[in-house]
């Protein structure tokens, strides 16, 4: 049977996978990374994810040091302004983060995932220490005193130092390891989405509130020379798939009313999907010569630009603790100092996200109510309100 040495197997080829690859590969480490679906890297592609990610400040840089950003930043539109806007009372409340107040940098820069892929793949063939094997899954694995011993879907194995888990929310190596989770469920589902507008965005990434969850519209670059969003639309999970099911102008015609034409009248220039929505955390973010990263450790509501920022940190506390002692890559007093330095972090976070996500489906009028006075208080305080930008972006 082939057995390999690696520093560090990752188990997952999304945007987390793929990004943590390329960061520990430009830091020298030796790297395989797995994934069971190869990635589907244009976006009119079957399969392809249409979803978009935000990435704020600290993942910007992140990025940058991973040889990443330099691919990524001619198609990434700024995000300078977050505006809320609560429509679900008649005391129509809109209000404007803007990151002028905390930086001279935008909030964050968006791109499509699929694009990300593309780049990130690129980026990996780049790199001689990385090893990517698109098609190819995990199955098993052994954790011993030095190392652990890693059993593929083509019958390989890999000995590894350190195996990260970035395979998502049902993470096969989170359940080879025996850690459980805890999840909150909200019977919604999202519908991902672009759109061209006539108004132009200005940077601005906006997000409705009404009920049933927020309808976000993040900047895009122009498509076809019209000023472009990608579309986070949270719904209940039967309207959801109702509104999945619509044909375009009837979908055009809900999402323009959802919208309340807020950028004019909205042309759908992409396929749809849907997402089911949940919160979730590991009960325990390590193993034996394992750590558990993005969605195989937290998930969490797309709200707030959290989700993947929040991988990024993982990746980054990660990083940080094996370049600080390369020798001691995997060892236990490592992989506790990363539980320690992250458990916090993403409790808080996602217990945040879980609040605000309930609060943005509430449809009662005295529900909707106190959302719309809760907004207009933590916006009117000026250091809270820049406080909370600032939380937003990665502080503790």
């Amino acid at each position: 049977m082939e057995r390999i040495s690696t520093d560090i197997l990752i188990a997952g080829g999304g945007v987390a996978g793929l990004t943590a690859a390329a960061a520990f590969g430009t830091a020298g480490f030796r790297v395989t990374i797995i994934d069971p679906t190869p990635p589907v890297t244009t976006g009119d592609a079957e399969g392809s994810d249409l979803r978009t990610t935000a990435f704020l400040q600290p993942a910007q840089q992140f990025l940058e040091a991973a040889g990443l950003w330099t691919r990524l930043a001619p198609y990434a539109a700024p995000l300078q302004i977050m505006r809320i806007v609560d429509i679900g009372t008649e005391a129509h409340v809109t209000r404007d983060f803007n990151a002028a107040d905390i930086s001279e940098l935008p909030f964050g820069w968006n791109l499509p995932n699929w694009l990300l892929r593309r780049e990130m793949v690129a980026r990996l063939a780049e790199l001689p220490n990385v090893d990517f094997r698109p098609g190819i899954g995990f199955t098993r694995m052994l954790a011993r005193r030095n190392e652990t011993i890693v059993t593929l879907s083509d019958s390989s194995q890999v000995a590894a130092r350190l195996v990260i888990g970035a395979d998502g929310r049902n993470s096969a190596v989170r359940q080879t390891a025996g850690i459980g989770v805890k999840t909150m469920r909200y019977g919604q589902k999202a519908l991902t989405f672009a759109v061209t507008h006539d108004a132009p965005h200005d940077n601005i990434s906006t997000e409705i509130h009404r009920s049933g969850g927020p309808f976000t519209l993040v900047p895009l670059p122009d498509h076809d020379g019209k000023p472009c969003s990608a579309v986070v639309w949270m719904e209940h999970g039967a309207e959801a798939n109702r509104l999945a099911a619509l044909d375009a102008p009837a979908f055009e015609a809900a999402a323009n009313d959802r919208s309340a034409y807020l950028y004019g009248p909205l042309k759908l220039v992409s396929r749809r999907s849907v997402w089911p929505i949940i919160s979730q955390i590991a009960h325990d973010l390590t193993a034996p010569r394992t750590a558990l990263v993005a969605e195989a450790a937290h998930v969490m509501p797309p709200i707030g630009a959290q989700g993947l920022n929040m991988s990024l940190r993982d990746l980054s506390c990660l990083l940080d603790l094996a370049v600080a002692q390369p020798d001691q890559l995997g060892v236990s007093a490592m992989l506790d100092s990363y539980a320690r330095k992250r458990h916090p972090d993403i409790k808080l976070r996602v217990t945040g996200i879980d609040a605000l996500n309930r609060a943005s489906i509430a449809g009662s009028p005295t529900a909707q109510a106190l959302r719309t006075k809760g907004i207009t208080a933590l916006y009117g305080v000026a250091p809270v309100r820049r406080t909370l930008m600032q939380m937003g972006l990665g502080a503790g």
